[in-house]
């Protein structure tokens, strides 16, 4: 029993790391554009090797 005081508090505290990473990207705009990115990636129009 006394390993679950150990566990406990380290399991809310990974959490909270958790959270806390996942609200920072939130609020650094990290999620502004998601359909963007996967229309210009199946797009010709910006391709690795450019036409002469």
């Amino acid at each position: 029993m006394s390993v679950l005081s150990y566990l406990i508090p380290i399991s809310l505290g990974l959490g909270a790391v958790g959270l806390l990473a996942f609200v920072y990207t939130l609020r650094s705009n990290q999620y502004d554009d998601p359909e963007g990115d996967a229309r210009r990636i199946l797009s010709d129009e910006w391709d690795d090797h450019p036409r002469p």
